[in-house]
């Protein structure tokens, strides 16, 4: 045997356990957090296959080996595809001109400890969104970006320094605007009617919940269950809603297609790409953690990340347009009935201590 195909063989077994563990639909970090990964992982697998190729199929052995890393390939492959181009697109493209029903959100986890407030407002001038939400803000970014209160008269401003600080500004009118505190007392969402130049009310969800990592919460059962109490007010919502954030999972998590089910919200990233928002400064350890949901009210008109500006997530923009007929041209996501049991199971399952 080739001294190198050893090697080979335990790096492609380990990449095929990384990739079963988060099968089991167990809340405990270790086997959520391998999820997060797959870009990576698919990389590394076809890697391996391609040097065990080049150094020889020798045995039988070699053979199978070869074989469980392709159909591992095919399989993460499959749970990526519908981020690419080459999938058919949830949210269609708007090709009416309403300009009275767009609506530009920026979102931005802009990182605690960055001090970079003027390249942030950079961005801010230059996008010129209707609705920024800041992500990880306390009181040192509060001061930093409060000119943002000239341009943005309505306002929901939470600073913490716990990391889960929200401010939200906005240039349109918010009708009712409610802090919560949904599962934990220390971590907050907003939740608020937005009215539309046209008269139009949507409803704006921004929710940063808490990851699955060693440290912050040894369980992903917190995330999940503000992701799912949220997902069902969106279901019983009758107005066109938006969820907004940075929601800690990744896009082709089995807990976010479970959210995109339960609510009815559709991806604007699916057919159209990653959008892989962290990490920023290090290019292949980055996944899509920064999220904008819909409901089939909207169409999209643009979808961007934008430029770093010294934190650990990019800036996501989306631009939608609110269509009265859209819903009837557009595929609500269906949950069946283990989607369901699933649900109820995770919101009334008991946080566990970290």
């Amino acid at each position: 045997m080739h001294p190198a195909k050893l090697g080979l063989e335990i790096a492609g077994g380990l990449i095929i356990l990384f990739t079963l563990i988060p099968i089991i639909k167990n809340d405990y970090w270790t086997f959520r957090v391998f999820e997060y990964p797959r870009l990576q992982k698919l990389f590394l697998n076809i890697l391996i296959a391609i040097v065990f190729i080049y150094l020889g199929l020798e045995t039988f052995f070699d053979g199978l080996f070869l074989a469980m890393l392709s159909a591992n390939a095919i399989y993460i492959f499959s749970k990526v595809f519908p981020f690419t181009f080459f999938a058919k697109k949830v949210l269609l493209a708007a090709q009416k001109h309403e300009p009275k029903n767009r609506l530009r959100i920026i979102s931005s986890n802009v990182f605690q400890d960055n001090k970079n407030t003027k390249g942030c407002l950079q961005i801010l001038r230059k996008y010129d969104p209707d609705i920024i939400l800041l992500l990880e803000t306390d009181k040192f970014w509060y001061e930093g970006t409060k000119e943002l209160a000239e341009k943005y008269p309505h306002q929901v401003l939470v600073p913490l320094e716990n990391t889960y600080g929200m401010l939200l500004y906005s240039r349109l009118e918010l009708i009712e605007p409610q802090v919560r505190y949904l599962v934990d007392e220390e971590i907050p969402s907003i939740l608020t009617n937005v009215r539309l130049e046209s008269g139009q009310e949507i409803v704006l969800y921004c929710v940063h919940p808490t990851p699955p990592v060693p440290g912050e919460n040894s369980h992903s059962t917190e995330r999940d269950k503000e992701l799912l109490l949220v997902a069902k007010e969106v279901k019983e919502n009758q107005l066109p809603c938006i969820v907004v954030g940075d929601l800690n999972d990744v896009a082709w998590s089995y807990t976010t297609e479970l959210f995109t089910k339960i609510s009815g919200m559709l991806d604007p990233r699916v057919g159209r790409g990653f959008y892989n928002t962290f990490h920023a400064k290090f290019p292949f350890l980055r996944f899509p953690l920064d999220h904008v949901f819909c409901s089939t009210d909207f169409k999209l008109i643009d979808l961007k990340r934008l430029p770093n500006f010294n934190s650990d997530h990019f800036p996501i923009l989306i631009f939608l347009q609110y269509e009265a007929r859209a819903s009837e041209q557009q595929e609500e996501p269906v949950p069946d009935q283990d989607d369901l049991e699933l649900a109820e199971e995770k919101i009334n399952k008991e946080v566990p201590e970290s």
